[in-house]
């Protein structure tokens, strides 16, 4: 999975096609994301001594198959290419060359 925590995505398929957000979390094992503002549900929560209760609205995962990552500089969606900068590889977009990843 080449997405990442704190990558901007755009939506590609659903009911939240065309909706642009921040990977809050990812997890590669399941290939799924959470975006903020994507896929919320709302959820009763029952009141305990750190929360009063009452309607809140939670984030749900979404397949990272129907996200793409938008490019930082071009601000278009694109795939996202390997690219050698000095001896390591990093992530880079297709579209403008740039690359996402910064190099330590």
């Amino acid at each position: 999975m080449n997405i990442k925590k704190g990558d901007t995505v755009i939506v590609l398929s659903g009911k939240y096609k065309g909706k642009k957000g921040k990977v809050i979390e990812a997890f590669p094992k399941d290939n799924n994301l959470i975006v903020e503002r994507v896929n919320v549900a709302k959820r009763h929560q029952k009141p305990n001594r750190q929360f009063q209760g009452g309607i809140i609205e939670k984030a749900k995962p979404i397949q990272a198959s129907k996200v793409m990552v938008v490019c930082a500089k071009c601000g278009k969606p694109s795939k996202i290419a390997k690219k050698k900068v000095e001896d390591k590889y990093v992530r880079a977009c297709k579209k403008c060359g740039e690359a996402m990843d910064k190099v330590k």
